[in-house]
């Protein structure tokens, strides 16, 4: 049985893993309070989530640059490659399509779809914008197994739905709107508009 790791800590791992990857390449070992300064956390913090990994370093030594790097890319499930689906050919679709950082971690752009017919054969990073209707042959035929929704607000709970109806079970929510989902379903959301609020908030408290 898998031993339950918290969120948390799971929000964190990725964070450490590009922490490592950015050393330098003769770095063969780093130290929790190094690691922990780097990423921006106590270096106890550092401790705690990897113990949850059963990583644990060595006094006066600290960690494995490599084995860590390995062993948190297990942990990710960064073993394999996973065939992204990106709905909403606008700006945002674009933008997302053509972001380099996806393919570094293995994630697989395979397809960009919308609903606006005039999107329709649009080039997006190199692959041709499809009509939203045929979304579900897509997902069965590409084997997407996550799912980046960038939608106006109004159509992210139908898009989620078709997603999920098609086999998909990790969601990425870039539009600005709570989606609902069944218990099996992993939803992520990324609002850009709530995070400039709340920094506007303590901007105007200074």
């Amino acid at each position: 049985m898998r031993s339950v790791v918290p969120g948390a800590t799971v929000s964190r791992l990725p964070v450490y893993l590009r922490t490592l990857g950015s050393l330098g390449a003769d770095q063969r070992t780093c130290s929790s309070e190094q690691l922990a300064t780097l990423a921006g956390v106590h270096s106890a913090q550092v401790r705690k989530d990897l113990s949850f990994l059963g990583v644990n370093g060595t006094r006066g030594i600290g960690y494995d640059v490599a084995a860590l790097i390995e062993h948190l890319r297990r942990a990710l499930g960064l073993t394999k490659n996973y065939a992204v689906a990106i709905v909403g050919g606008g700006n945002l679709g674009n933008a997302l399509g053509n972001y380099a950082g996806f393919a570094t971690w293995g994630f697989d752009v395979v397809a960009v779809v919308d609903a606006d017919p005039a999107k329709v054969g649009n080039v997006v990073a190199g692959i041709a914008v499809e009509p939203l209707d045929d979304l579900e042959r897509i997902v069965a035929e590409r084997d997407v197994a996550i799912g980046i929704i960038a939608t106006p607000a109004r159509a992210a709970q139908d898009v989620a739905d078709r997603l999920i109806a098609a086999g998909v079970r990790s969601i990425l929510n870039f539009a600005p709107a709570v989606i609902e989902v069944p218990a099996g379903v992993d939803v992520r959301r990324v609002d850009l508009s709530t995070e400039l609020q709340i920094l506007t908030y303590h901007l105007h408290r200074r």
